[in-house]
């Protein structure tokens, strides 16, 4: 018999849920969100600079354009008037899907130098609070981490509580690319961490998911993304019941997926609430996308794999410790993600979770379901371990392998 969890996470869902109609209503009328009203952010002004730029007499093209036309127009430059696009209008470069991938890390560390200046300023600025000072100290000393040689920043901005990407291997030449799409609290301040929370944030995630497939199949040239790059709750309260932050991250997922270079294979590995931007995501994936793992997940906006309208593959995982079982699978006015995803009626592709140890420690070294998002990430679905003591997660693979889909 189990026994009836009181985690403060549960009761924080049940009240929300038995709360539905009053927060959906807040929530549709504007009255519980945050507005920011002081102007442009940084990224924004960059763009608005770009849009008015020129380079050698030419017209530098719309931000917003398609990647294959930005693509096109970087091709078109000199590898001197490329460099020089990225240090005159770094955040824009950076950040745009199109530029050269190499590109966007020149700029991207262009925009982190910047950045780092300003947070170093404002650490003395005695017109801040002292908690305001520590912030901007903890800040700048983020940035100086991502400014370490080797680091191949593929997103950054500065803004709120800021966004970022990184890419770990060759994204240029790699034989497969995995990308991670963490959950709520994910912001620059916890992209990264060195305590015993390391593989809960987004860098210890993908560095070993990226050394767990380089040992899976040595010769498999795999590239991982870190991909924080989309406003994530901020605690398990309203916005983590809703779709609202979900919905804007599928759309900046979509965006970054279609602009990855080559044709490669794609896999995506999203945990907790990062299931629920990939559910949202996954009717307008690149067909090149051929498989989504989710573990740790509160449902993905759907009740089951079929209404996901993918072609890719969609595996499912949880620890049998992890507290999200507790979680109502339903939607309520708004309210809830829906089905369980390794619920025998979902339909996904159940794997092990063995050893997780718990919500966050899916990406731990030695795992099963560390071992199984390699097997997933370099093709070797034969070796992916299944939840049960059949192997339906395996099934028709022969198959599905063969025609590049499930």
């Amino acid at each position: 018999m189990t026994s009836f969890d009181t985690s403060p996470q549960l009761n924080v869902w049940r009240v929300l849920l038995a709360l539905a109609v009053v927060f959906v209503m807040l929530a549709t009328t504007g009255w519980t969100a945050l507005r920011d009203r002081r102007g442009p952010t940084a990224l924004e002004a960059s763009v608005t600079a770009w849009e008015h730029g020129r380079i050698d007499g030419r017209r530098l093209p719309d931000a917003q354009a398609s990647p294959t036309r930005l693509a096109r127009f970087f091709a078109s430059l000199t590898a001197w008037q490329r460099t020089s696009l990225a240090h005159r209008y770094p955040l824009a470069v950076g950040n745009m899907n199109g530029a050269p991938v190499q590109l966007r890390y020149v700029a991207n560390r262009s925009a982190l130098h910047k950045a780092r200046s300003v947070e170093r300023k404002r650490m003395h600025d005695k017109h801040l609070s002292p908690a305001g000072q520590r912030e901007a100290g903890r800040r700048m000393h983020n940035y100086e981490s991502l400014l370490d040689p080797g680091r191949h920043i593929l997103a950054f901005d500065p803004a709120g509580s800021g966004r970022v990407a990184e890419v770990f291997g060759n994204l240029n030449r790699a034989d497969r690319v995995s990308v991670v799409v963490p959950g709520v609290d994910t912001e620059l301040l916890t992209f990264q961490r060195t305590d015993r929370k390391k593989y809960a944030a987004p860098v210890g995630m993908a560095r070993s998911l990226y050394a767990a497939e380089r040992a899976a199949s040595p010769g498999t040239g795999t590239a991982v993304i870190a991909w924080a790059d989309y406003t994530s709750p901020s605690g398990l309260g309203m916005e983590a019941a809703t779709a609202n932050r979900a919905a804007h991250g599928a759309v900046r997922l979509n965006a970054l997926l279609r602009a990855l270079p080559g044709k490669t294979p794609v896999s995506l590995f999203c945990h907790s609430y990062g299931s629920v931007v990939c559910g949202l995501a996954a009717d307008t994936l690149p067909r090149r996308v051929t498989d989504i793992a989710v573990a740790g997940s509160p449902g993905m906006r759907a009740e089951n794999a079929s209404h996901l309208d993918t072609s890719a593959r969609v595996w499912a995982m949880r620890d049998a410790d992890d507290w999200i079982q507790n979680v109502p699978y339903l939607e309520v006015g708004g309210l809830g993600h829906g089905a369980d995803p390794v619920s025998a009626d979902f339909g996904a592709r159940v794997l092990s979770a063995r050893d997780a140890r718990g919500h966050s420690g899916y990406f731990v070294p030695g795992t099963d379901s560390l071992r199984n998002f390699a097997g997933i990430g370099v093709g070797a679905y034969r070796t992916v371990a299944c939840a049960g003591e059949d192997d339906t997660c395996r099934a028709d693979l022969s198959v599905a392998t063969a025609a590049g889909r499930a």
